[in-house]
């Protein structure tokens, strides 16, 4: 197909951009604070404001839009988020700059949704796996590269110009998006209740499980990430930054076999990934009594709690094609909405358990949710069937 890997990469470069203007605000949270006067608590709520705008507005948009024609909503969609994005950039106060990341947020989980639908759409199936599974990886590489990008740039000019790049991005983005969406794709209309018939599929509500499930366990450890390899590893505050990249790039890798397993009956399996990943959760409190076998176990536990995304996004995308097609893109959507519901309750499990015990029992208390997600796979490969 004429341009099928400039419009992959294309799509992959949506998820960075989006991934970069929600990550690189981390980067820069002392900056904002000093430019604005105010206590790096305060503006703390930037991050909590965006999560929540992101997880609530996402099924919402994604849902009351589902008869537009899909490339006039997603280049209507980019304006926002540059307009959004580019108000952050000049925001000359703290309300200002909490109005525009609202604006961001809450177009930003539609246009992942809706490029995850183009892909599923545009793709040869055989390829599918793979671009969906790079798609995700665009979201980790911003990880990775946004929030010390960020920090540099602040740095070096001020925290404005890392939104402005990102402004400009958006630009470059857009362009290439004209140039390379089709105009029209096939479409089944349905009512909201129509399409929220999907969310009564038995595959589907486990799938919905298996998200929560790891992304509980992932930031169970993830939430401390930082005094797990300072406090309780030893390494410097010089050694951080460095280990939390590694701990990135091994989230990169992860996406990469998340595309190799979905490619290969990945639903058969999970359960073997989900069985991997409660072990290395378990010897976690263990293995951070030594430098070396603390972060070894933490970097295969940043591959493996990735690598479950891209088949039960290809579950969904599945099941929606073949019985919901008026569902399709609330299908698309599914994994970045509840997801942030997983984050939410790791985070509150791990602060739980630090205010109860000490930081090595993260990994033991994860564990139960990794139990919970080998239940959920072994009965979604008895209700899944391609």
């Amino acid at each position: 197909m004429k341009h099928t890997t400039l419009r992959s990469f294309t799509f992959i470069l949506v998820a960075f951009m989006l991934g970069c203007n929600e990550f690189m605000v981390v980067g820069v949270l002392s900056d904002i604070a000093r430019s604005y006067h105010v206590p790096l608590s305060t503006v703390g709520f930037l991050v909590t404001a965006f999560a929540g705008v992101y997880a609530i507005s996402t099924p919402i948009i994604t849902t009351l839009t589902s008869n537009w024609n899909r490339y006039k909503l997603l280049m209507l969609l980019m304006t926002v988020f540059f307009i959004g994005n580019t108000l952050t950039a000049i925001a000359p106060t703290l309300g200002w700059l909490l109005f525009a990341r609202i604006i961001t947020a809450a177009v930003a989980g539609t246009i992942i949704s809706l490029i995850n639908l183009l892909v599923s759409i545009i793709t040869p199936m055989d390829k599918r796996p793979m671009v969906l599974a790079w798609v995700g990886a665009g979201f980790s590489i911003a990880s990775v590269i946004g929030v010390p990008l960020g920090t540099t740039i602040a740095t070096l000019l001020s925290w404005h110009d890392s939104f402005w790049i990102i402004s400009g991005l958006t630009l470059i983005v857009f362009a290439l998006l004209v140039w390379l969406t089709p105009r029209d794709t096939p479409q089944v209309k349905g009512s909201i209740l129509e399409q929220l018939a999907l969310l009564k599929d038995h595959r589907v509500l486990l799938g919905i499980g298996i998200t929560v499930a790891v992304l509980s366990l992932q930031y169970t450890f993830y939430t401390y990430v930082r005094p797990l390899i300072t406090t309780v590893m030893g390494f410097s505050l010089t050694s951080l930054n460095w280990l939390l990249f590694l701990l990135g790039v091994m989230s990169i890798i992860g996406n990469e076999i998340a595309g190799i397993v979905a490619s290969h009956n990945g639903v058969q399996k999970l359960s073997i990934v989900f069985i991997i990943m409660t072990i290395l959760s378990l010897v976690l409190g263990i293995a951070l009594g030594n430098k070396i076998t603390g972060m070894l176990v933490l970097a295969a536990l940043c591959v493996v709690v990735i690598i479950y995304g891209t088949t039960i996004q290809l579950v969904f995308i599945s099941v929606a094609e073949k019985e919901y097609p008026q569902s399709l893109a609330l299908a698309t959507s599914l994994i970045s909405i509840f997801a942030n519901v997983g984050i939410s309750l790791g985070s509150f499990t791990a602060s739980t358990t630090v205010n109860f015990a000490n930081l090595t029992m993260l990994g033991y208390v994860g564990a139960v949710y990794g139990l919970l997600a080998i239940g959920l796979s072994f009965a979604l490969r008895r209700f899944y069937r391609k």
